[in-house]
């Protein structure tokens, strides 16, 4: 029998490639100091500095710093699952945590015996900011008690239109984030003939449901000064406070989209450092106060 090999019929800047037969390969093939965003780090139960991963990997620092539970939801990808099946599993983790605190669910003895179901966050960088504004919108109709929303933090939300913005234009890239992975990323996830206006990336636009209808907890809106969607984040800022929403900002100077994630200039670099800093305090204090 004669295989015919696959044939490659997208590729995204090396983060994943699409085959004729529907597959994807996430193998990463981009510059190394990314590579570590595709690799599993074993968990380890037993605490290192106060800190222990039950099953997946999470910002440690951050953790450690808000003396919080970190749990990290499993979230179908695209383009095998587009969107909103992530915004679906977010908030099913949500009616997940629900049943935990109303004793219907599985025994889960970190949140049970620490866990405050009262002080709950959404936290999410880059799409994953996305997925902050969309649960947090959809749980603010759906009776979550025990469980009370507390506030949400968009880092560097993926947030666009179809229209280039002026930081579009005139911002670096980076290994993290270039145009190109911006276009072919949001073609992938949208749903089938949907723009970059529509309100699962441009959440402030026209075709979005109001901000002054959704009733959100506290946000921070954490933007990076050199991100390429700078522009359209503040744009978002703009209209939830034009919306009289709770929402505080926090901008990095120097920086650009998911600074904080390259470990080299973490390491090496002493401004990417202190603003890594003063990005975890600034999330820190926002949990704290809330």
């Amino acid at each position: 029998m004669v295989h015919q090999k696959k044939k490659l019929v997208e590729e995204v800047s090396g983060w994943l490639r699409i085959h004729d037969d529907g597959s994807v390969d996430r193998t990463w093939t981009g510059p190394p100091e990314v590579k570590f965003m595709a690799e599993p780090v074993p968990p380890h139960e037993e605490f290192k500095e106060g800190v222990a991963v039950r099953d997946v990997t999470i910002d440690e620092k951050l953790a450690r710093s808000a003396s919080a539970i970190v749990i990290s939801v499993y979230l179908r990808l695209a383009p095998e699952h587009r969107l909103p099946a992530a915004m679906d599993d977010g908030f099913s983790a949500l009616v997940w945590l629900r049943s935990l605190g109303r004793g219907h669910g599985s025994y889960e003895p970190w949140l049970d015996n620490y866990g405050d179901f009262n002080r709950v966050f959404l936290v999410g960088d880059s799409s994953g900011g996305n997925l902050v504004h969309q649960v947090a919108a959809r749980a603010g109709h759906v009776d979550l008690s025990p469980v009370r929303l507390a506030g949400g933090i968009p880092i560097h939300p993926g947030f666009v239109r179809s229209v280039r913005s002026k930081s579009e234009m005139e911002q670096p890239e980076s290994p993290f984030l270039t145009l190109d992975m911006v276009d072919s990323f949001l073609k992938l996830a949208l749903p089938e003939g949907c723009t970059k206006d529509h309100h699962f990336t441009r959440p402030g636009g026209h075709a979005a449901p109001p901000l002054d209808g959704l009733n959100l907890p506290p946000f921070l809106l954490c933007v990076a000064e050199s991100d390429l969607m700078r522009d359209t984040q503040m744009e978002y800022y703009e209209a939830m406070k034009e919306a009289s929403k709770d929402l505080e900002l926090l901008i990095n100077p120097g920086v650009g989209h998911s600074f904080y994630l390259n470990k080299i200039a973490v390491d090496m670099d002493p401004h990417t450092a202190a603003q890594t800093t003063a990005l975890i305090e600034g999330i820190v204090e926002f949990i704290k106060k809330h």
